[in-house]
């Protein structure tokens, strides 16, 4: 068996319980979020990584549209077509890094990329801060153009404020893309997230107004209704106004705890026999032969995966902690690869891709959490380090493999396979 890694060359840096129908079609209310943007002065973790001045981004590519017609041109049927010609054009990606706050940026991004994911997400972006404030803007969406295909998410719950947001980003990606599923405290607070479900025309009001005003396509990442044709009518309205790719996260709003809830595919699946667009499974990708199920079971189109990436950004190139180790798995063993390669991997992408610091030292705790656990000391002194530097970082990993190197990650002999466009799973050779 031969795997191949793909080798990407990196350039410069560019910058509830369901409430009853007539409640869910009750008079919308677009209060602003209250989401306060921290002065710099307040956190550290806030300055980006670099020690020099960011570099202004590049000018915006501009897309060429004298070939494509505007979506609001479109009639339903050519939407359609439309739709799936995009996502033909992109190579139907299978295995996608899903929307992070903190954690799908740039560098990790390109680091999942390099091991596999065909497409990534970025992190959720505040649509009223990114459109007002272009220290927020530097700093939270950055791209390059090895960075595609690429979906950038906002949250709003106001159609011409993420209208002028989406503009900023349309050249640099490949969807605009809605957060309809955020199920947190903030989410509820902001008025934001799965707890616009309850506030369907202003739902439907976003969606038509990027799609009679951008050319590339709008998608929508949603959680599904306790009731099963409560999330059918929802994927359907979001089709019927324009959306051009759907990604269903298959737990409720309520069900927040990942490790406990296991995500529905059933009504994933119902979902993707419902609607004609592309649909996206996200929830219980925990290794590839669970992409491989998902894709099998639902029918979707791809898969994404949030939390085990955090762990394993390898996850998509077959490899699997030893949390997902089958007894008696076979296992290639020439393949050495563990979580401490990773965070390094990350950290050479951090300084070529500068990013605020918290971001990195959410990463340091997720890579590297199985060694913290067996080496607590050493976490203890991360933690207390309130200014991080790259040279800290790199000797503190030499320090964890001076202490006992940390278990390698697997990667199961049948496994290091690649997903055509059928979503069946081919062994490489």
């Amino acid at each position: 068996m031969k795997f191949k890694l793909p080798n990407l060359p990196l350039s410069s840096l560019k910058t509830l319980p369901l409430k009853p129908k007539s409640q869910m079609a009750s008079l919308l209310t677009a209060a602003e979020p209250q989401t306060r943007i921290p002065h710099p002065s307040e956190d550290l973790d806030d300055v980006l990584c670099s020690a020099q001045q960011q570099q202004q981004r590049e000018e915006q590519q501009q897309l060429d549209l004298a070939e494509t017609a505007p979506f609001r041109s479109l009639s339903g049927e050519s939407r359609i077509e439309r739709a799936w010609a995009h996502w033909t054009k992109l190579g139907r990606p299978k295995l996608i890094v899903a929307p992070m706050v903190d954690n799908s940026e740039l560098p990790f991004r390109m680091l999942c990329r390099k091991y596999g994911a065909d497409a990534a997400y970025t992190p959720m972006l505040h649509s009223r801060i990114f459109t007002e404030t272009e220290k927020y803007r530097n700093q939270e969406f950055t791209t390059c153009k090895e960075d595609r295909p690429l979906f950038v998410q906002f949250c709003a719950n106001d159609p011409e404020v993420l209208l002028e947001a989406a503009k900023r980003v349309e050249p640099d990606c490949d969807y605009v893309d809605i957060n309809l599923g955020c199920p947190q405290r903030i989410a509820r607070r902001g008025n934001y997230g799965a707890f616009l479900m309850d506030k369907l025309p202003l739902v439907k009001s976003l969606v038509e107004n990027l799609v009679a005003n951008l050319y590339v396509p709008v998608s929508c990442k949603i959680r599904i209704f306790p009731n099963l044709d409560d999330t059918i009518k929802y994927a359907r309205m979001l089709e019927d106004a324009g959306c051009s790719l759907l990604a269903v996260h298959g737990r409720t709003r309520d069900e927040k705890d990942q490790k406990k809830v296991r995500a529905n595919w059933d009504a994933i699946k119902a979902v993707k026999n419902s609607v004609k667009i592309p649909v996206i499974a996200n929830g219980n990708i925990r290794h590839l032969d669970d992409a491989h199920d998902c894709l099998k079971y639902t029918g979707a189109d791809g898969v994404l995966s949030a939390e085990s990436l955090l762990e394993n950004p390898a996850l998509f190139a077959g490899f699997r902690t030893a949390e997902w180790v089958e007894e008696g798995e076979e296992c290639n063993k020439d393949r050495k690869l563990d979580q401490a390669d990773l965070l390094v991997e990350y950290l050479k992408l951090c300084e070529q891709y500068p990013v605020p610091w918290r971001m990195i030292r959410a990463h340091v705790h997720k890579m590297l959490g199985d060694w913290f656990r067996m080496h607590p000391h050493v976490r203890e002194d991360f933690n207390a380090q309130h200014i991080l530097t790259f040279e800290f970082l790199y000797n503190m990993v030499d320090r964890l493999r001076e202490l006992g190197k940390g278990t390698p990650l697997h990667l199961k002999d049948t496994n290091a396979a690649s997903i055509p466009a059928n979503g069946l799973a081919v062994s490489a050779v």
